[in-house]
């Protein structure tokens, strides 16, 4: 077999080698000048590239046909960059490897290059200049909208260049991104829709079919939503988005039943998957589509639920659910109820150290002035004035502070109101001209708004139609390429059957070689399928001898009324059979491991024999216990033996030693040795039922590590000796290495 996969081999090369010298025959590597063309995977040159070589720190720049010249020798190493950002790197060889850099600077793959021919820079996946793009766009997407589109414009350009669906549909999904950000839920929309058009993607499933929603498009929202419960392969967090967005759809059509049935449906899932803040969440929204339903009772039910569950996590999220909980009093006149709950919110903010929330679902922001307005407000409804006004005036002064007019506006009018009330006319009147100033201010300050959303949307206009025209563009493009390489394909059609035959050759060689490789391989891994299952089934015979014995032992201390010591060794026993049992999977645990299991073995073996022997442990100083492996419950058994063949039969009181003694830094010797009575009176002392036991458990211990050994390639070894001339002690050494 040998001797064929050596012939097969030599006729592989000497095939390949006939086929390269043809290649070969035209190329010759320049001794000084290095001439090249660059261009991007559709043929077209790139202008403008800066061109270096890294030892000499020489550099150019290609022409408007992407050629360059420059100064470089065999194995230089050439860099590619544009405005600072390396795109590509490779070495300058008898042939050129060229290695595509992603935006870490790791090399991610290599493809072998002939001199004379262009090369080719794909801008595809790990393109440093479309992550750029598209990374900047994603940080921007809610700190400078129109920058970010911009940015997403930029990684278009390079996405059409490269026809690449995948940067396609990224694009795509930052810019609706961007719009559902914006409140432009039709753009938003319609964007997502591209990015699908280019991968389907369930995640953006969803989000198209929230954006229908908040476009208040639930026919085409529902519709999503029922389609991407349709497909298979679903993550619970997915099934939940979509039952819940059925949920938000059903609501707003007021079919509060279907709300509440799709809602329980997403509940059941969170509540598998204990995800706190989806129970919480989905907890409330049932309340308010009961509450909407006319089932208050029901509704509290709910909310206090939530309640419950929001204690679990931050007081961010308590403040959220208590003003939540205090807006449905609110609603439902239990004022009582609501002043108790805009407190705790209040304490929330503070405990918090947070002056304002920013609300997910697009609701107002909960602020400290806005929940003080709100408690003042709550205050009034109970004429209690006097705990009312402070509130309301610390409202309006740290709204003024941020700049609220809304909160400001709306505080100064209920102090107004309240100094009414209790008879004080100049401050109602001097708070009721601050209410009218501040409605003027309010006044300008929304038509400023307006001016400016409109200003945005005239930009967003141009720039969603800058978009719009780029994927026409791409589409068009799209178009020319396919004619193109129609056009290729005819082209390169006689060169493909002129090598036909060679390269059937090459792969029927590869073929044959592909067969060889995999029978050996298969053949190995069959081996170490038997190998892992006998070693599984070596690990599962633990000698039961010791389980027994400890149990008897508790039973002999129950019986002598010793309690304590019952209770002690119990859960001595137990510490050490959970260990075993945590280790039981595994081939190999570290060194340390193992040394933690044996000294509770030998503290529980030596309390049950305490006149029998003593014992010693000692590990040298010097060893890293973390850096060596060891087959778990190796030691064991052949303390085991040594204590129960060994020295439980010895008159006089025996001794057990343990040593641990580094040999060098990859070697260390395990010697365990005992003064007992040897191994020919112990066998001399043994029934026919011991020594069949005892065999099986030693024949147990030699099959695991010969096993281990051709697995592992001879880590352990070990040797048995009698310790004295009269064959009494036992001596065993194990020799354990670290790879």
């Amino acid at each position: 077999m040998k001797q064929k996969l050596y012939i097969l081999i030599m006729l592989f090369f000497v095939v390949f080698s006939y086929v390269q010298a043809q290649e070969n025959d035209r190329i010759a590597l320049p001794n000084k000048i290095y001439s090249d063309r660059i261009t991007d995977e559709s043929g077209t040159p790139l202008s403008g590239l800066t061109v270096r070589v890294k030892s000499k720190g020489l550099r150019t720049t290609t022409n408007s046909n992407g050629e360059f010249s420059i100064n470089a020798s065999n194995g230089d190493v050439i860099e590619l960059s544009k405005n600072g950002v390396v795109i590509n790197t490779y070495r300058l060889t008898g042939s050129v490897y060229y290695e595509v850099q992603d935006e870490s600077g790791v090399i991610e793959n290599d493809e072998k290059k002939k001199i004379g021919s262009s090369s080719k820079i794909s801008r595809r996946g790990g393109s440093s200049e479309f992550r750029l793009y598209l990374d900047s766009a994603s940080y921007n997407k809610k700190r400078n909208p129109t920058k970010s589109i911009d940015q997403v414009g930029g990684a278009l350009l390079i996405a059409n260049d490269n026809n690449n669906k995948s940067q396609l549909a990224d694009s795509y999904t930052i810019l609706g991104d961007v719009y559902m950000n914006l409140k432009q839920y039709d753009l938003a929309a319609s964007n997502y829709k591209i990015s699908i058009d280019n991968i389907d993607d369930i995640a953006i499933q969803l989000k198209l079919a929230n954006a229908y929603f908040r476009d208040n498009d639930t026919k085409k929202s529902e519709s999503k939503y029922n389609e991407v419960l349709g497909k298979s392969g679903l993550l619970d967090t997915q099934k939940i988005a979509a039952h819940k967005g059925l949920g938000n759809v059903y609501l707003k059509l007021k079919e509060h039943n279907k709300a509440v049935a799709q809602y329980q449906k997403a509940l059941t899932i969170a509540q598998k998957e204990k995800n706190t803040a989806e129970i919480t969440d989905l907890n409330t929204r049932i309340s308010e589509a009961l509450e909407a339903s006319g089932q208050i009772a029901k509704a509290e039910g709910f909310l206090m639920q939530a309640r419950a569950n929001v204690r679990k996590q931050s007081p961010k999220e308590e403040a959220i659910q208590s003003q939540r909980t205090a807006d449905f009093y609110s609603r439902n006149k239990n004022v009582d109820k609501e002043v108790l709950l805009r407190k705790e919110t209040l304490k929330n903010l503070e405990d918090a150290e947070l002056s304002e929330i920013v609300m997910e679902d697009d609701s107002e922001a909960l602020s400290k002035p806005k929940v003080k307005y709100d408690l003042g407000n709550a205050l009034l409804k109970q004429n209690n004035f006097e705990e009312a006004i402070p509130i309301l005036e610390e409202s309006a002064s740290e709204a003024e502070n941020n700049e609220d007019i809304l909160t400001q506006k709306d505080a100064i009018q209920r102090l107004s109101e309240a100094y009414a009330s209790v008879g004080d006319d100049n401050k109602a009147l001097s708070n009721y001209q601050k209410y009218v100033s501040l409605v003027d201010k309010l006044y300008q300050q929304k038509e400023e708004e307006i001016n400016a959303v409109v200003s945005l949307n005239r930009d967003l206009s141009e720039k969603q139609n800058r978009i719009t025209s780029l994927e026409k563009d791409r589409e068009l493009t799209q178009s020319k390429y396919q004619l193109s390489q129609s056009e290729s394909r005819l082209t390169i059609e006689n060169d493909r059957r002129q090598k036909l035959i060679i390269y059937a050759l090459m792969g029927g060689l590869l073929l044959l070689l592909f067969s060889l490789f995999w029978m050996i391989r298969s053949n190995k891994q069959r081996r170490l399928a038997n190998n892992l299952l006998a070693l599984k089934s070596l690990r599962t015979q633990m000698n039961p001898h010791f389980i027994f014995n400890a149990l008897n032992s508790v039973n002999s201390f129950i019986s002598q009324n010793d309690e304590r010591t019952a209770n002690r060794y119990l859960t001595d026993f137990s510490t050490l059979m959970r260990s075993v049992l945590n280790n039981s999977e595994e081939d190999f645990i570290p060194l340390e491991n193992e040394i933690e299991l044996l000294e509770l073995y030998l503290k529980l073996e030596h309390s049950r024999f305490k006149d029998k022997f003593d014992y010693e442990l000692n590990v040298d100083a010097s060893i890293d216990r973390g850096q060596f492996q060891i087959p778990p419950m190796l030691l064991q058994p052949y303390v085991e033996n040594a204590v129960w063949h060994g020295l439980r039969y010895k008159k006089e009181k025996g001794f057990l030693k343990v040593s641990l003694d580094k040999i060098d830094e990859e070697t260390i010797k395990i010697e365990i040795s005992d003064n007992g009575i040897g191994r020919v009176k112990s066998k001399a002392l043994k029934t026919e039922h011991q020594k069949k036991q005892k065999s099986k458990g030693m024949q147990n211990i030699k099959q695991r590590i010969k096993i281990l050994n051709q697995m592992y390639k001879d880590k352990v070894d070990v040797f048995i000796e009698d310790m004295h001339e009269d064959k009494t002690g036992t001596k065993v050494v194990l020799i354990l290495k670290k790879d």
